[in-house]
C-alpha cells in the first residue's frame, strides 16, 4: 500500500506535467484567476479560468523542493526518492539497493540487521556521523552521547528517504555527515479500509512477512503495520536474526489545514556476532582464504528493543504561515554479550575465553520540537522565514558484567553510572529571492550539558582512582550560507557553506578505563562543509545533479599516550574533497521525445515500457593534515564508487532491475595497518516484481549478489566481517 501523503506539506498544488518543464512558470508564480473579456454579441462566454501553478517542486520529485514545511533546502545537495518506486520491491532492507540511486554515500555490510553508513571520509558504524530521523524526529540511541543507529524502520513501510548534504547541521543539529531522513507511510486517504501482505521465502532459511492495513473515515485516519524476519544466516554458525516490528498511526484532520499524528513503534530484534575473519595464519585463525564464512565467535549476542510514542501537529495558519510541533519520548535497550579472549579473526582461547563481557545500555529519551515558516514580501519578491527550538534529554544508565561463562546472560557488575544530557538548540534560516537567485544565511545556537556518574568501577577502584562524577557544558554557534541560481524551474545551480561539529560521546567525555584522562579544555569537533553543483530535470525522461564539495574535519578527539597514562584530547584533522554525479536516463522516454507522438498514435513509454539507466559516481581523496594519522587516509574513504544499473518498468505492473555496485579500495582504520586494509570489489543483483492477477496479488524476487563474488566491506576489532554470497528469494504480495 503506498498512498503519497507526507508530513512536509504546504498548499496542495496542482500542476500540468505534460507541458515541458523549460516552458513552466516561474517559481513563485501564485493562482491567477483570468476572467474573460465582456462577449460581444453572438458570441458565447465561456467560464472563468483558473490557473494554478507550481511554488516549487512535486514532493515526490528526485530533490527536495526549494521550501517544505517548516525547512529550506533551497542552496542545500539533496536526494529525495521512493525506494519501492523506481526499483523492484526491496527485500530484507538490502541498501544495496536502498541507495542505488545515490551517490557518495558508503555501506558497510553485515550479516546482522543492522545499518551502517558512512560518507566523505566520515566512518560508517551504525551511522554515527550521520542526523537519522524518523518523519524529522531523531532515531540514534542518544544523538549527543551515543549517537548510534541500531534500529531503522522496514523499508516497505517507508513512502520516501530524503538525504540533506551540507547544510543539515543548521536544519537539524549534528552530525557532520548530513541527514537521512525516513519518512513513513501514513494513513490512506482515498479508501475506508486497505490491507497489503507481503510472504518471502529464501536462502538460508530466510522467511520475511511484511503486513499493513490502513483507512480514512471522515476525518480520522488509521495505518498499521507489522513486520517480522528471520534467518540462520550465511556464517558457518551464529549468524541468525530474529526480529519484530510493530507501528500504528492515528490521525486527524489529514487532508485539512490542521492535521494531528500519533504514532506509536515497537521493535525487538537478537542477532548472533559470528566474529570476524582473517587473512593471517595462526593456529586458532579462520582464514578467509580457506574458510571465508567461518564463525570466531559461537556465543556472541545482541539485542535491541525500542519503544516510542511521536505526536506530531502541522497547521497552515493561513495562507503565509505554517507551524508544526513534535513531541516523542523512546525507550531504547542495548544489550550485548561477548565471549573475552579472542584476537583478529581468531577463537578465544587462554583462561579469559572462559568468561564474557555482558553490556546492558538504556536510554530514556523526551523532545519537543516547535518550527515556524512565514512568507513575507520584499520588493515584490516571496521571501521565506523558518525558525524554532529543540529541547532533548536523554537518561542512561549503564552496567557492565562479568560473566562465568562464554554463553553467559548476567555475571558480576564490573561498573555502572548514570548518564544524562540535556540538549538546547534555537535557529533560524530565511531565503531571500532575488529574481532567479535566493540566498539562504542560517544560524544555529546549541547547547549541551552532558553528565556522567560512575557509581561502580572495579578497575579504577583496585587501582586507587576515584569515581567520575562530573558535569560538562558546551556552547556551540553554526553558520552558514546557501546560494541557488534558476536557470529554469527544473534546473539550477546551488552552492553551500556551512559549519557542522560532533560532541564528545559518553565514552570520550568520561573513559571507564584507568590511567586515561580527559583535560578540562576537551572540545566539539568542528567541520566546515563546502558544496557546489547542478542540477536539473528538464524532462521527465532525465535527471542529473553533480557536485564537488569539501568538508574540513578539525579538532578530532582521540587519545595520546603519555608514560603509563592516556588522554582524552582534541587532535587530528582531515580534509576530504571530491566530485559526486548522478544521472537517470529514461531511454524509451528520450526515444518518444525524437518521434513525437502524433494524434492517436501512443507512447513507447505506454506500449513498451520505461528502461531507465542510472549511475552514482563518486572520486574523492581523503588526508590527514594533522595528528597522530597525519598523511594517511581516513576509514572507508574509497577513492571511488560507481552504482549503476538498468531498471525496466512497463505501467507499473511488470519491473526489473539489474544494479551494481563498485567500490574501490579503503582501509577500515584510520591508522591504515595492512589486516584492515578492504580491496576494491563490485557486486550485481538482479530483482523482479509482477502484478500476477490485476492490481491485487504480484510476486517479487531476485538474486543478490548474482556473480557469487567474494567481497567483504567491513572490518572491525575482531577481523574481517564478510559479505553475504549469492542468495535468493521470492515472494507473494496480496492486497485489497
Amino acid at each position: 500500500m503506498k498512498h503519497k501523503a507526507y508530513f512536509y506539506r504546504g498548499k496542495h498544488l496542482l500542476f500540468a506535467l505534460l507541458t515541458p518543464l523549460l516552458a513552466a512558470p516561474p517559481a513563485g508564480a501564485q493562482t491567477l484567476a483570468v476572467p474573460l473579456a465582456a462577449p460581444e454579441a453572438g458570441v458565447e462566454r465561456l467560464d472563468t479560468v483558473q490557473v494554478i501553478a507550481a511554488l516549487q517542486p512535486p514532493e515526490d520529485g528526485p530533490f527536495l523542493p526549494d521550501v517544505e514545511g517548516a525547512e529550506i533546502f533551497a542552496g542545500k545537495k539533496t536526494d529525495n526518492f521512493d525506494p519501492n518506486a523506481l526499483l523492484p520491491k526491496i527485500n530484507n532492507n538490502n541498501y544495496r539497493q536502498v541507495l542505488a540511486t545515490t551517490p557518495g554515500l558508503v555501506l558497510s555490510e553485515e550479516s546482522t540487521p543492522l545499518v551502517s553508513i558512512g560518507t566523505r571520509g566520515l566512518q560508517p558504524h551504525r551511522m554515527q556521523f550521520l542526523q537519522v530521523l524518523k518523519d524529522g524526529i531523531p532515531i540514534h540511541a542518544d544523538m549527543i552521547g551515543y549517537p548510534e543507529a541500531y534500529y531503522t524502520p522496514p523499508i516497505d513501510a517507508v513512502e520516501r528517504i530524503a538525504v540533506v548534504r551540507g547544510g543539515a547541521s543548521l536544519l537539524y543539529g549534528p552530525q557532520p555527515g548530513g541527514t537521512l531522513n525516513y519518512i513513513m507511510s501514513k494513513p490512506p486517504t482515498d479508501t475506508p479500509f486497505r490491507i497489503r501482505s507481503l510472504n518471502t521465502i529464501g536462502s538460508f532459511n530466510y522467511y520475511s512477512n511484511f503486513s499493513e492495513i490502513g483507512g480514512s473515515i471522515g476525518q480520522f485516519g488509521y495505518y498499521g503495520y507489522y513486520n517480522h524476519r528471520q534467518t540462520d544466516g550465511f556464517r558457518q554458525a551464529n549468524s541468525q536474526f530474529h526480529l519484530n516490528a510493530w507501528s500504528g498511526t492515528l490521525s486527524w484532520g489529514q487532508e485539512t489545514t490542521a492535521r494531528t499524528y500519533l504514532i506509536l513503534d515497537a521493535y525487538d530484534e537478537t542477532h548472533g556476532e559470528p566474529g570476524g575473519v582473517t587473512r593471517q595464519a595462526g593456529p586458532d585463525a579462520v582464514k578467509w582464504q580457506t574458510n571465508p564464512y567461518g564463525t570466531s565467535r559461537f556465543h556472541d549476542r545482541m539485542r535491541i528493543s525500542r519503544y516510542a510514542v511521536q505526536l506530531i501537529h502541522e497547521n497552515d495558519l493561513g495562507d503565509r504561515t505554517f507551524f508544526s510541533l513534535r513531541g516523542w519520548w523512546n525507550y531504547y535497550l542495548r544489550y550485548s554479550a561477548r565471549q573475552n579472549g579472542g584476537g583478529f579473526g581468531t577463537r578465544p582461547t587462554g583462561p579469559a575465553s572462559a568468561t564474557n563481557q555482558i553490556e546492558e545500555q538504556q536510554f530514556y529519551t523526551f523532545g519537543l520540537e516547535p518550527r515556524l515558516r512565514h512568507d513575507w514580501e520584499w520588493l515584490g519578491q516571496t521571501h521565506n522565514f523558518t525558525g524554532g527550538m529543540l529541547l532533548y534529554n536523554t537518561w542512561s544508565p549503564r552496567t557492565d558484567s562479568l560473566g562465568a561463562s562464554p554463553a553467559a546472560t548476567s555475571g558480576t557488575v564490573q561498573n555502572r553510572s548514570n548518564r544524562q544530557n540535556w540538549y538546547y538548540s534555537v535557529f533560524a534560516e530565511n531565503r531571500f529571492v532575488l529574481g532567479n537567485l535566493s540566498l539562504t544565511p542560517g544560524v544555529r545556537l546549541e547547547s549541551i550539558w552532558q553528565t556522567v556518574d560512575e557509581t561502580q568501577n572495579a578497575k579504577k577502584t583496585a587501582a586507587g582512582e576515584s569515581l567520575a562524577n562530573q558535569t560538562e557544558f558546551n556552547f556551540v554557534p553554526l553558520f552558514g550560507l546557501g546560494a541557488q541560481y534558476d536557470f529554469t524551474p527544473a534546473i539550477a545551480a546551488y552552492a553551500n557553506v556551512s559549519q557542522a561539529y560532533r560532541p564528545a560521546v559518553f565514552t570520550q567525555a568520561v573513559p571507564t578505563a584507568p590511567n586515561v584522562f580527559v583535560p578540562k579544555d576537551l572540545k566539539p569537533s568542528f567541520a566546515w562543509n563546502c558544496e557546489a553543483g547542478f542540477r536539473g530535470q528538464p524532462r521527465p525522461w532525465v535527471t542529473w545533479d553533480t557536485s564537488v564539495f569539501l568538508i574540513d574535519f578539525q579538532d578530532q578527539i582521540g587519545t595520546q599516550t603519555a608514560g603509563d597514562n592516556s588522554f582524552i584530547v582534541n587532535t587530528g584533522r582531515s580534509v576530504t574533497y571530491g566530485w559526486d554525479t548522478m544521472v537517470q536516463l529514461d531511454l524509451m522516454g528520450v526515444a518518444d521525445e525524437f518521434r513525437g507522438s502524433p494524434e492517436g498514435r501512443s507512447s513507447l513509454v505506454d506500449t513498451f515500457g520505461s528502461v531507465l539507466g542510472y549511475a552514482g559516481f563518486t572520486l574523492q581523496q581523503g588526508r590527514y593534515l594533522a595528528g597522530q594519522f597525519t598523511g594517511k587516509t581516513p576509514q572507508y574513504t574509497p577513492d571511488y564508487l560507481l552504482r549503476t544499473g538498468v531498471l525496466y518498468n512497463w505501467r507499473d505492473r511488470v519491473k526489473l532491475g539489474l544494479t551494481s555496485t563498485f567500490n574501490g579500495s579503503a582501509y577500515a582504520d584510520d591508522n591504515n595497518t595492512g589486516q584492515y586494509f578492504i580491496p576494491a570489489y563490485n557486486v550485481w543483483d538482479f530483482t523482479f516484481e509482477v502484478n500476477v492477477w490485476r492490481e491485487n496479488v504480484s510476486v517479487i524476487g531476485g538474486i543478490n549478489n548474482l556473480f557469487d563474488n567474494r567481497y567483504y566491506s567491513r572490518i572491525r576489532n575482531d577481523g574481517i566481517d564478510p559479505a553475504a554470497p549469492r542468495n535468493w528469494y521470492v515472494g507473494v504480495q496480496v492486497e485489497f
